[in-house]
């Protein structure tokens, strides 16, 4: 229980420091060089899923959010009857993880809009009084900062019969493009995880 505990809360303390750090220095698509040209933290919002994925319009914007919070809340019943039966330490970990991740990305969509001015292309966001942000109550935007371009190679150096998809609006193939948070790898990392060593253990 303990070291579930601790997983839980260092994950949400880094997430959540670094998207506040992120929110209030960046303006959207700012960026900070942290290893060359392979990493990057890169300013990016988006209104759903992890990568950027979402429902249209506002509707879909709340549906979303519930689903995350009853989702979250499946999982950590279940987190809970894992813990108390005493299951495999691997596979409360994972468990924590995708967890913590799912409670990460949560609190974006439940409060930034709450507690923060919007970012614009110019200028970094501001905490303001609550209530007074850039939007209300299950409608703010989660923050997604982590950038891996590993391979990147202008079109003009590849052959020409690779279909047009595979490159981006700047006429590069980017290995790896999607922007993402560290909610997003817990999550990531905690179904992989799970996947690959727990899935036969996976009985309550």
């Amino acid at each position: 229980m303990k070291k579930s505990a601790l997983i839980i809360f260092f994950i949400l303390l880094f997430d959540q420091v670094l998207k506040f750090y992120i929110k209030l220095t960046l303006p959207l698509g700012g960026s900070i060089p942290v290893l060359g040209h392979w990493f990057n933290l890169c300013f990016t919002e988006n209104n759903g899923m992890a990568f950027g994925m979402q429902l249209a319009g506002s509707w879909g914007k709340v549906v979303l959010t519930v689903f995350r919070f009853l989702a979250i809340t499946g999982i950590g019943v279940l987190l809970y009857l894992l813990i108390r039966k005493k299951r495999r330490p691997g596979l409360i970990m994972s468990m924590s993880l995708i967890f913590a991740g799912a409670v990460g990305n949560l609190i974006d969509s439940l409060f930034y809009g709450l507690i923060f001015s919007s970012s614009t292309f110019y200028s970094p966001a501001k905490l303001v009084p609550f209530g007074h942000g850039y939007a209300g109550f299950l409608h703010g935007k989660v923050v997604d900062m982590l950038y891996f371009p590993l391979i990147d190679i202008a079109r003009s150096k590849l052959p020409s019969w690779l279909p047009g998809f595979l490159f981006g609006p700047e006429g590069h193939f980017i290995f790896f493009r999607p922007i993402f948070n560290i909610a997003d790898a817990s999550i990531t990392i905690g179904v992989f995880w799970l996947l690959l060593f727990h899935r036969k253990n996976f009985k309550l």
